[in-house]
């Protein structure tokens, strides 16, 4: 939950005596000590700029006036001087930097509550689908300087269109926290990424300080506060702070874990005493990315499959009831696990010709299944699930089994010792934890423990431009996490190879998958 009561942004009323001759305290000198009174007397930076207009502003506005200030390490800084009853709204923009879609959200920093939203593709993607792509592409000459123009460029656009729909001046946004992962952030800051991808996976820094708006040229008032996630290594970015925040389980007695599924799958275990994280390579084909008829989510993407068992007749659902396009993760995922259930596939994951009956052809030596026959299809041609898709899918989710059994193992605790399973991104918003277990991809537990989160970034992101609290605890959080790196994990190479069925070889772990 949103914490308002305590900003780090906020607007004061201040009053202060007029100067005379026995009062000649300078303009400036005068309005810091005004506001060191009412903040505490601690110390007041006001900033170069602003100094020029304050004499005149003080007198028209009778020394008595709205300041806002915000604080950053024991220090107030001032933002702007408006008159005592100003009106203006106070806002601030909380964003999601994702390496596929970037979600902004316009906040007024008084209240707490949305504005307005939007999201957009990140145009980072003309460069490279991937991340690797991106980062190898940096390093010709002026690569990193075009990979940030894009992203400021774009969301300097977007802001503007946003701010105007909803009626607010872009120079009375105040504030911007961004949540992403560390190469976005540091593509964002315009900082050299060249070392995250090569041992032993340095970044350029870990808890990026407040900068001011105008050095990255956002659009929004010049001497806002930007505030960028902190990031725990190459491979655990702020993105997974935001949502350890969101989730709320560094305030909880009882063992929890965080699962965040985007380009890495992203784990995070713990409670309030202490938290252990990890990433591994299983997020693209648990998106839909990696299926031939894979897709992102949008109208006409299958995201809903069921199979009668007996008459093997498939039901499919999309999203705005469009005709089918494509699949997203959610409906791959159900896909599998019906044809499981429906002794389709079997515990390989390799089809079951007599089973599958003429819906299975092969075409360029290649096993294809026909989810969707061309004349029920939006694209005029069938959608089929290939064998190798589903090679990929049981990978994936093998990886992501054993990346959560690593973890849990590593601290000696039992699955059923979890008392919520958080699952973050458009993917926990998605699928169905009856699917997943089927297939062995997370833990055969109560359903009621899975606890669909949505964007934990952009929550995140949020929650610490609201409150003090949040944004102390998202660098406090950094420096609790203990990292486990799977890399050199024998273990997980063990435990990887037992996964690699449906849904497991022990099937002991799945009592509930009949």
């Amino acid at each position: 939950m949103v914490n308002t009561t305590e900003p780090w942004i906020k607007r004061l009323g201040i009053e202060m005596r007029q100067p005379s001759l026995t009062d000649n305290t300078a303009d400036v000198d005068r309005l810091a000590k005004a506001i060191a009174k009412v903040v505490g007397d601690e110390p007041i930076s006001i900033p170069f700029p602003l100094i020029h207009h304050i004499p005149k502003k003080l007198r028209e506005y009778g020394y008595k006036t709205n300041v806002l200030v915000y604080e950053d390490m024991g220090r107030w800084h001032l933002l702007e001087v408006f008159p005592a009853h100003s009106s203006e709204t106070i806002c601030g923009l909380a964003i999601d930097l994702g390496s596929s879609t970037v979600v902004i959200r316009l906040l007024n920093l008084e209240t707490g509550e949305k504005i307005g939203e939007a999201s957009f593709l990140n145009p980072q993607t003309q460069i490279g689908s991937d991340i690797l792509a991106r980062i190898h592409y940096s390093s010709q000459p002026g690569g990193l300087e075009k990979l940030q123009n894009l992203i400021l460029t774009a969301l300097q656009k977007e802001i503007k269109n946003l701010a105007s729909k909803n009626g607010i001046i872009p120079k009375n946004i105040f504030g911007l926290a961004l949540a992403g992962n560390t190469t976005m952030t540091h593509f964002f800051l315009g900082l050299d990424p060249y070392w995250l991808c090569r041992e032993p996976y340095i970044p350029v820094i870990n808890r990026p300080q407040l900068i001011r708006a105008k050095e990255l040229d956002l659009g929004i008032n010049p001497l806002a506060p930007v505030l960028v996630f902190p990031n725990v290594g190459s491979y655990f970015g702020g993105d997974l702070i935001a949502g350890i925040i969101a989730s709320g389980m560094t305030h909880q007695e009882e063992t929890c874990i965080l699962v965040d599924v985007g380009t890495n799958a992203e784990v995070v275990l713990g409670n309030r005493d202490w938290l252990i994280a990890c990433a591994g390579a299983a997020g693209p084909a648990l998106e839909g990315g990696v299926a031939s008829m894979g897709m992102m989510a949008g109208p006409g993407v299958i995201d809903k499959v069921k199979i009668d068992p007996e008459t093997k007749e498939i039901q499919f659902r999309t999203i705005d009831d469009k005709p089918p396009v494509g699949i997203c993760g959610s409906g791959l995922i159900d896909l599998v696990a019906q044809l499981f259930l429906a002794g389709m596939i079997d515990l390989r994951g390799k089809f079951v010709k007599e089973a599958c009956g003429e819906r299975l052809v092969r075409e360029d030596g290649i096993l294809q299944f026909i989810v969707v026959t061309a004349k029920e299809s939006g694209i005029g041609k069938p959608l089929t699930l290939t064998q190798p898709d589903i090679d990929s899918l049981i990978r994936s989710k093998a990886a992501m089994y054993t990346i959560l059994t690593t973890i849990t193992r590593t601290v000696n605790i039992a699955f059923q010792d979890i008392r919520h399973f958080y699952i973050a991104g458009t993917f926990g918003s998605y699928i169905d934890p009856v699917s997943a277990i089927t297939i062995g991809m997370i833990p055969d537990l109560p359903l009621e423990r899975y606890v669909p989160l949505g964007n934990t970034s952009l929550e995140g992101a949020t929650m610490v431009l609201n409150s003090k609290r949040a944004k102390e605890e998202a660098f406090k959080v950094r420096d609790q996490i203990t990292y486990l790196e799977l890399n050199v994990n024998q273990e997980f190479m063990n435990l990887f190879s037992a996964a690699k069925f449906i849904p497991h070889t022990d099937k002991s772990l799945f009592p509930s998958v009949k």
